[in-house]
């Protein structure tokens, strides 16, 4: 595993070295020209503060806070799980000429990075979830007290707009669980979606972890408890994958829907809210095509059971038809 890492940690660093040095020759014939024109241009400006974010959940609240006080860059993609994402050269370019480093704790590949790079930025874990409005409130100070402790920026004026922003969310999320009736609804959740579909007041019947991890018998626990308590939805979470809440849905009758832990999965998803929102939006357009599966479901028993009461007639019909032949040829003998 040491070895494994010392590995990764080389290859970044020639990567990067050979990143530069390609860049270096690139441009080579300007040097003089632009180094003379920087000095110039940089005598009144300074360079403004690079964070690293190792998310678009962390990087977008740096964005809300500080907006152009500093540079803000993100490293892993908001499509797939942080933790399983593969680092390239760039990223250590990146954390060499970092300020400060923002990361929530479970990405593996940080210290390499830090190692990699010999960045002297301090890194700050900003522990806690993030997809409930409470718990948003709390990373959304923990970033404002490092902006302040570790490159001296107080943004206590836009941590009360934004906390107030997180304030309406909660307040119109709360009106829209109520106007749809989430409450007590049966669903199964993906573990990292499990606080905020708390909040919207679904009843959690099942809770199953990165598909990876979930072994047979926890499959079967699943749909036992899917099944008994008549499940109506799986929610998946995107970053996750969906092949498990799919599969799940598929064995239950229940409709599948994916949601967001991540910020700019799509272009209108600018930070956490409008993702609670957009989640929220989700979830209704789910539970209406439940409603749907419902009523397709009940016409289907009904057709059913019209079939069967429909052959029992004809059984009978034809019985009846069989005695009263069978009493007509008696009577003639």
């Amino acid at each position: 595993m040491v070895f494994k890492k010392r590995l990764l940690i080389a290859a970044l660093i020639m990567a990067s070295i050979l990143n530069s040095i390609l860049l270096g020759c690139s441009n080579c014939i300007s040097t003089g020209l632009s180094m003379t024109l920087k000095n110039a241009n940089n005598n009144d400006v300074d360079e403004k503060p690079l964070v690293i974010c190792t998310t678009t959940v962390l990087s977008s609240i740096v964005m809300d806070l500080a907006e152009d006080e500093v540079s803000v860059d993100v490293i892993s993609s908001p499509a797939v799980c942080p933790a399983h994402y593969d680092v390239k050269p760039s990223d250590v370019e990146a954390f060499k000429h970092a300020s400060l480093i923002l990361k929530h704790g479970f990405e593996p590949w940080v210290e390499y990075l830090k190692e990699a790079s010999r960045s002297g930025a301090p890194v700050v874990r900003i522990k806690g979830e993030w997809n409930s409005p409470e718990a948003l409130k709390k990373i959304y100070m923990k970033v404002s007290k490092a902006l302040k402790d570790y490159l001296g920026i107080d943004v206590s004026d836009r941590l009360d707009k934004v906390i107030e922003s997180i304030d309406l969310t909660e307040s119109w999320l709360r009106e829209i669980s109520k106007k749809e009736g989430f409450e007590e609804k049966p669903v199964v959740c993906m573990l990292f979606q499990k606080n905020f579909i708390s909040f919207l007041g679904f009843k959690i019947v099942a809770v199953y972890g990165p598909p990876e991890k979930v072994s047979a018998r926890q499959y079967e626990s699943i749909i036992e408890n899917a099944t008994r308590f008549n499940a109506v939805l799986v929610i998946d979470n995107l970053q996750s994958g969906t092949e498990m809440g799919k599969k799940i849905a598929s064995e239950v009758g229940a409709v599948e829907v994916a949601l967001t832990n991540f910020p700019q999965v799509a272009p209108e998803l600018n930070n956490m809210t409008q993702v609670m929102k957009w989640n929220a939006q989700r979830m209704i357009e789910a539970l209406k095509n439940a409603e749907t599966m419902g009523e397709v479901n009940v016409l289907k028993r009904q057709i059913e059971t019209w079939k069967i009461a429909t052959i029992a007639v004809l059984i009978i019909s034809v019985v009846e038809a069989a005695i009263i032949a069978a009493l007509l040829m008696r009577l003639r003998k």
